[in-house]
């Protein structure tokens, strides 16, 4: 296909603002589909992880034709901990349509993913999207959007955005908030007058940049990126350079292009034109695919560094082998070595036979890894996650948290009292609709672990909270953790509505009656700071001597289930998240109660 009559584009947004739906709509009125073809929602969410939350994980391409001209479409995440997939796809587009909720304007993650298109000098195009909701506030939002592009270091041409309004959930579009809106026609009219076709000569000698890597049993890894220069065909030799400039020599096996959401397999392609290759055993992200007479790589791949980190554990509970099939070290070992190929915001380091660290952007970053894991069969144990803290010449810096809260206002000032103990520093304050305050602050990213189960608490569950990495700053000294203690079972069995019912008056119980536990296991929160051992397996004794009312049903609140993100944020630097493909259980890293004893005497 000739490049002028290619259109590259990414749609970025924070999570929630109906990116999905858009794409959805974008490919049922090209055309892309059958009349009578069945069509599932959110089609370009095909992890099942992004089918349950709702939110977008790996970047995924697809393609639409609109009359002569080929639009392909790259969804990327709204989440800024999978900020990784955001960088490196910005290298195959040439614009982005920048998705914004006509009532919630601009948010955390919005900002994120739109810093990381200005680095990389793509035009914008605005769509303000949800214009049906009853409490739209459209005018309001496009300013916004304004102050946004002014804070961002947009230059000229990107401060002179077209902006669209549309309903995705309807499929309309319209120019301008006067007009009838019947479908997306003009929003396709604005992509394909507003970005540029792709720039290179196909004269030149091939330039591939590899931006994201694909795996299929058959042919084995495959390359996805443009062809930024040149010519590629199927069967033709080349070379891979890598980011240390070792030249491997390669043949391309196979070659597809994308066209609605599948792969087609195609003898050749021009410049512009997204692609995937196979046939490469070792290529890697930010590999360049040049002539084999030429060549001539393209700039490395800039992607920023992790935040955080936590242990991978092999599990040495009582329970360990129940549930999963793959629990060794060298298991274990193999799946993250294999994660990381693909991973590239993401780092390995083995720290013994069977404890690997893994460094991540962020809790969610690394808790989907592990919920991944679990599901595929892994069963493993995992830390505390810590941050990563940078020594410089101004001496130690940590990373600092842009944190959005949006609460009642009769609850704002409880929120500003625990984040301030968590070190925070308030950096705004304004009424948002209704009755609710925004309130803006810089946090260590230390001290968002385990807010958001005390955010709920605080405010009845009213409370929303998004945060984005903003930075890192001057060490703050200590941040106060969890103030409570841990409720941990006595010994191994099954729990007894019996034992629970005088456990639960020493605090919030995390499992129910017929629960197998074992010795070091974390079975509830205490009301006090220290940590409580219980028995929950002991039962009534059977006697021949009977009290009124000692039949009567034993009278449990029910368990607070923890999902995984809130087992990570409350465990304690002594505690362990046990993962298996059934289970989530938290744990005392020393099981025995004595030995436990002795190394906090030992400690102090």
């Amino acid at each position: 296909m000739k490049k002028e009559n290619l259109r590259n584009i990414a749609i970025i947004a924070h999570v929630d603002h109906g990116k999905t739906t858009l794409v959805d709509e974008m490919l049922k009125q090209s055309g892309t589909f059958r009349a009578n073809e069945s069509v599932q929602e959110r089609m370009m969410d095909s992890n099942s992880l992004e089918r349950e939350r709702g939110i977008t994980i790996l970047s995924k391409n697809t393609s639409i034709m609109v009359e002569d001209k080929k639009i392909n479409i790259i969804d990327t995440p709204g989440h800024a901990d999978f900020g990784g997939e955001v960088e490196r796809i910005m290298k195959m587009v040439d614009g982005v349509l920048l998705l914004v909720d006509a009532y919630e304007g601009p948010m955390p993650q919005t900002r994120f993913v739109l810093k990381k298109a200005f680095e990389s000098g793509v035009k914008p195009i605005v769509v303000i999207n949800k214009i049906d909701r009853p409490e739209a506030r459209v005018e309001h939002v496009q300013d916004e959007v304004l102050d946004l592009f002014i804070d961002l270091g947009a230059d000229e041409e990107q401060l002179d955005f077209p902006v669209i309004y549309s309903s995705a959930k309807n499929g309309v579009a319209k120019i301008d908030m006067q007009d009838e809106a019947k479908d997306f026609e003009p929003l396709f009219k604005m992509i394909i007058e507003n970005i540029e076709h792709p720039k290179g000569n196909e004269e030149d000698p091939l330039q591939l940049l590899i931006s994201s890597i694909d795996y299929d049993k058959y042919t084995g890894r495959i390359g996805i990126g443009k062809i930024t220069k040149g010519k590629i065909e199927k069967n033709q030799n080349a070379i891979v350079v890598d980011k240390d400039m070792n030249q491997t020599k390669v043949r391309v096996t196979t070659l597809f292009n994308y066209e609605g959401l599948h792969k087609t397999e195609v003898d050749s392609a021009g410049v512009g034109e997204i692609v995937a290759v196979s046939g490469m055993e070792n290529i890697n992200i930010g590999n360049t695919i040049c002539n084999i007479d030429n060549a001539d790589p393209l700039p490395i791949l800039e992607v920023d560094e992790p935040t955080m980190s936590m242990n991978i554990i092999v599990n040495d509970s009582p329970f360990a082998g129940r549930d999963g099939r793959f629990v060794t070290s060298r298991n274990l070992k193999r799946r993250l070595e294999r994660e990381m190929l693909s991973n590239v915001a993401m780092r390995l380091e083995e720290v013994s036979e069977d404890t690997f660290k893994v460094y991540g952007r962020g809790e969610l970053h690394v808790s989907i890894l592990i919920e991944t894991m679990r599901r595929e069969g892994f069963e493993f144990a995992v830390s505390r996650p810590e941050v990563l803290m940078k020594e410089t010449a101004e001496g130690l810096q940590e990373p600092i948290e842009y944190v959005y809260v949006e609460v009642p206002e009769e609850y704002a000032s409880s929120v500003i009292d625990k984040l301030n103990r968590r070190k925070g520093e308030m950096v705004n304050m304004v009424p948002s609709m209704g009755s609710m305050t925004k309130l803006e602050f810089k946090v260590p990213a230390r001290g968002i672990f385990g807010y958001r189960s005390e955010l709920l608490t605080d405010t009845k569950g009213y409370g929303v909270m998004h945060h984005v990495f903003d930075g890192y700053s001057k060490y703050t000294g200590d941040v106060p953790t969890r103030t409570k203690g841990s409720l941990i079972a006595y010994e191994q069995g099954q729990a007894s509505a019996y034992g629970l019912s005088s456990a639960q008056e020493r605090g919030v119980l995390f499992i129910a009656p017929g629960k197998d536990v074992y010795e070091g296991m974390v079975i509830g929160e205490n009301s006090r700071i220290d940590d409580m051992v219980l028995n929950v397996c002991k039962r009534k004794q059977m006697t021949n001597v009977r009290a009124s009312g000692s039949d009567d049903a034993y009278k449990l609140a029910p368990p607070r289930v923890l999902s995984l993100e809130q087992s990570l944020e409350f465990i304690k630097d002594d505690e362990l998240v046990e993962v298996t493909p059934k289970e989530i259980r938290l744990r005392k890293k020393v099981l025995n109660r004595s030995m436990r004893d002795k190394a906090g005497k030992n400690k102090k």
